[in-house]
């Protein structure tokens, strides 16, 4: 299981949001290539960056900070937030990002994710499904579909799709630990890897989490209000 560290962008700089809604920074850091570059001198393998203006509908002002991130660090880079189009993510992965997490675009259309996954290889397209309610919601959780996370995650993994990232949302930001469950019925469901993320707030949420066949974990608040020590979380990290 890989320990990732999320560094979530927002106007030029690294916050963290409580459950997705705007005007819940609770944790604002001014410049986040310097954060990055912080979790992989800490030991970070994977950082997960996400465009949080992207991902609420404004079209990307952070496309600059991307770049330097990814001109610090040697460590790959999963990137997600506000990839409508094949255009966009194609730049994004020949611009260096290893991986792009796409969201509403290959729910809304998996011809697209299936047409990057043919160009670029399966292993650099995650596809995000964020679960509230039992249902996968699209459109910065604004917007509920009629399917849960495994039926989605099956559909789209026979569409070309790597890899998973699973938020469970009822839990996001909350700082309330969370329910196994439904991360348990996606991994019962298909064979690529999933990534959780969702209301990790503790030591112990990362010990429930190495006890399943979870690949990954990205943590965030928990990391920046010092409820998590990130060198403890790597004691949970495969060699």
């Amino acid at each position: 299981m890989l320990i990732i560290p999320a560094v979530d962008i927002k106007n030029g700089k690294c916050v963290q949001l409580v459950q997705g809604k705007p005007g819940t920074e609770q944790v604002i850091i001014k410049n986040p290539a310097e954060v990055a570059k912080e979790w992989e001198e800490r030991g970070a393998n994977l950082l997960h960056v996400i465009d949080l203006d992207g991902a609420l509908g404004d079209k990307s002002k952070n496309i600059t900070i991307i770049e330097e991130i990814l001109a610090k660090l040697s460590i790959a880079v999963q990137f997600g937030g506000g990839i409508r189009t094949i255009e966009n993510a194609s730049k994004l992965l020949n611009m260096g990002v290893n991986k792009v997490i796409l969201g509403t675009m290959a729910i809304k259309n998996p011809y697209n994710m299936e047409k990057l996954a043919n160009e670029f290889g399966g292993e650099r397209i995650i596809v995000a499904l964020d679960s509230k309610d039992s249902k996968v919601v699209i459109k910065g959780w604004t917007e509920k579909t009629k399917q849960s996370a495994p039926e989605l995650g099956k559909i789209l993994e026979e569409r070309g799709a790597g890899g998973i990232l699973f938020t469970n949302v009822d839990f996001e930001g909350l700082m309330k630990g969370f329910d196994t469950k439904p991360l348990l019925d996606l991994l019962a469901a298909v064979k690529i890897p999933v990534i959780y993320a969702g209301g990790v707030t503790s030591i112990e949420d990362i010990k429930k989490l190495s006890k399943t066949n979870v690949y990954g974990v990205v943590i965030g608040s928990a990391l920046y209000k010092n409820k998590i020590i990130f060198e403890e979380a790597l004691k949970y990290q495969n060699p």
